[in-house]
């Protein structure tokens, strides 16, 4: 099932073919992205928009402390949500968003101390 083809592998496979374009893309749709946040994607809202400033402070030049290959991860995971064609298609009912909430885990996993140094930028920052 999608689980066993979404790992690790597939989120940095994903996140190689993400390019600027991407990241604007990701800005540009952000409140379709948060809009999506439900169901079992639920419990992640708060690190949906965390994400989404992280995406929006790199492409404004003001945090640039994070590597390319945690910016393009969250590109790509955020793209992941807001698309509706993935593994499991999200119009099913409760199921159709659990390889996005998937994906958006393995993500988090995958750029947690990034994360953890822009969060404490953040809040130094604000």
């Amino acid at each position: 099932m999608a689980e066993q083809k979404i790992n690790a592998g597939f989120v940095r496979d994903g996140a190689s073919k993400i390019s600027e374009e991407d990241l604007r893309k990701v800005s540009d749709k952000a409140e379709e992205i948060k809009a999506k946040a439900k169901g079992p994607l639920g419990k992640y809202v708060g690190d949906v928009k965390v994400l989404l400033s992280m995406i929006n402070d790199y492409i404004n030049g003001r945090y640039r402390e994070v590597p390319w290959s945690s910016i393009t991860a969250v590109a790509f995971a955020l793209l992941y949500i807001f698309s509706p064609i993935d593994f499991i298609p999200d119009y099913i009912p409760v199921i159709g968003l659990a390889d996005d909430a998937l994906v958006l885990a393995i993500c988090l996993v995958l750029i947690e101390e990034d994360l953890v140094k822009y969060q404490e930028w953040k809040v130094a920052n604000a």
